[in-house]
């Protein structure tokens, strides 16, 4: 169930024959709209990291063959996925960040405290670096560290200690045992290993930097009038979005105390959307995972 489809197919403002890129595949719910609405010879580049992801979405876009190119690879190569696809410019571009309901589903990935099973997390299986990595061989201080910076865990410190503790750790119900242990009694609705287990899958699939390095790409593939949505789950990729829109909608980057612009830097953007779209009432009602969903737009110009 795409998060927020009516609201992206409005923004991206596509129209018969249009050219898209969805640099986070998915399922393909995304671009299967995305596809009808470009119909009858819009194309769509679908970028996903997961092998299982890709294959799945083929099947699902499989009545649109001659119109879709599909590729196991990084948003964070992006331009280099375009070129190879021979599709640029485009006339948009949507991130949908985070995990995917499939991703959580299965146990055996390692991304849910729900059920049992490896301390995995990555989304390309590919990669060496998994959880249990970095649960059983980080130092006390780099865990503390990594939990505080990408889960927002005020309690980072005595989470970390109880891990080291602990060790080795296993499976992700053992983790979580581990992780809600370290914790004072809570009123909060989410369970208290949320922003740990979060924690550790930004960091294992280094999804900031990753989008860090995507976001400048587009600004060379995007036409003018073609249009960026990013859909983000938490603040730090709120952030970061956020801030590279407002940088790129601004002629000059100087600090406002220097009297002369030398940074030559010219707005390449015009935000769309001034505060994040939410999901509505009846779309969370129905999908409880597209609560926290945000969505942010802006044009090339």
């Amino acid at each position: 169930m795409p998060v927020l489809l009516a609201e992206v197919l409005a923004a991206l403002n596509l129209r018969p024959g249009a050219a898209v890129i969805d640099a986070t595949l998915g399922a393909g719910g995304h671009a299967e709209a995305i596809l009808e609405r470009t119909a009858p010879d819009g194309r769509l580049l679908g970028l996903d990291r997961d092998a299982v992801a890709i294959q799945a979405a083929s099947g699902r876009l499989a009545r649109f063959t001659g119109r879709i190119a599909l590729a196991q690879a990084s948003y964070a190569s992006i331009g280099e996925a375009a070129r190879d696809a021979e599709l640029a410019p485009v006339d948009g571009i949507l991130f949908d960040l985070g995990y995917s309901s499939p991703q959580i589903d299965d146990p055996a990935r390692g991304f849910s405290f729900r059920a049992d099973g490896p301390l995995d997390m990555r989304f390309d299986r590919r990669q060496e670096v998994t959880a249990a990595d970095l649960v059983n061989g980080l130092p006390e201080g780099e865990l503390a560290d990594l939990i505080a910076r990408y889960g927002e865990e005020r309690y980072a410190w005595r989470i970390a200690r109880a891990i080291v503790a602990a060790r080795p750790i296993e499976g992700t119900l053992r983790l979580a045992e581990v992780v809600a242990g370290a914790q004072p009694p809570s009123r909060e609705r989410i369970h208290p290993a949320t922003r740990t287990f979060q924690a550790l899958r930004i960091a294992v699939n280094d999804e900031l930097g990753q989008l860090e390095q995507a976001l400048p790409q587009t600004l060379d593939l995007l036409r003018p009038g073609g249009r960026l949505a990013v859909i983000s789950f938490h603040s730090l990729e709120d952030r970061i979005v956020k801030q590279f829109m407002r940088r790129e909608a601004r002629d000059c980057l100087c600090p406002p105390e220097q009297p002369v612009c030398t940074c030559g830097h010219t707005a390449a953007l015009r935000i769309v959307t001034r505060k994040p779209i939410p999901a509505g009432a009846a779309e969370v009602a129905a999908n409880p995972r597209a609560r926290s969903a945000r969505l942010r737009v802006a044009e090339r110009i």
